[in-house]
């Protein structure tokens, strides 16, 4: 038996579209109101600085202007991985450019860890199918009695 907890929610929205995709919350704090007013002139006098060549203030237009890059692109050439001997020569690979330095210990982690991921899938489409032969071969040997 089921029980009902509560009143449960009449169907469609019926005070509009709500709220709008990047609209930011309608109260302000006083020091984000603040730092509104002032922004552009504060970023004027941070560039001003810069320009003359104060260290601090270049490195904070630089990292505003050119952030840093996460999650950039790898190039490595790697065998075709259809087995598990496949993934362990990529393995072999990818371990060979960290000791030559082509690769970071982090971005081989990254890669060691798809690699090790493909493993999984091989192993358990190899498990599926070896389990699939067997219940046809099972299936075939099992007779119905009065059959032969």
């Amino acid at each position: 038996m089921k029980k009902v907890r509560g009143k449960p929610f009449e169907l469609g929205n019926k005070l509009g579209q709500g709220r709008p995709k990047g609209s930011r919350n309608k109260t302000k704090s006083p020091e984000r109101a603040l730092l509104d007013e002032y922004a552009p002139h504060v970023m004027r006098k941070c560039i001003a600085l810069a320009m003359q060549g104060d260290p601090l203030a270049l490195r904070l237009c630089m990292e505003r202007m050119c952030p840093a890059r996460r999650g950039a692109s790898i190039t490595m050439s790697l065998p075709p991985i259809r087995t598990a001997a496949d993934v362990d020569k990529a393995g072999e690979k990818v371990t060979q450019a960290i000791r030559r330095g082509e690769l970071t210990p982090t971005d081989g982690g990254a890669i060691m860890s798809i690699l090790e991921s493909r493993s999984r899938v091989i192993e358990r489409v190899q498990w599926e199918s070896r389990l699939e032969k067997l219940e046809e071969t099972m299936g075939a040997n099992e007779m119905l009695p009065g059959e032969k």
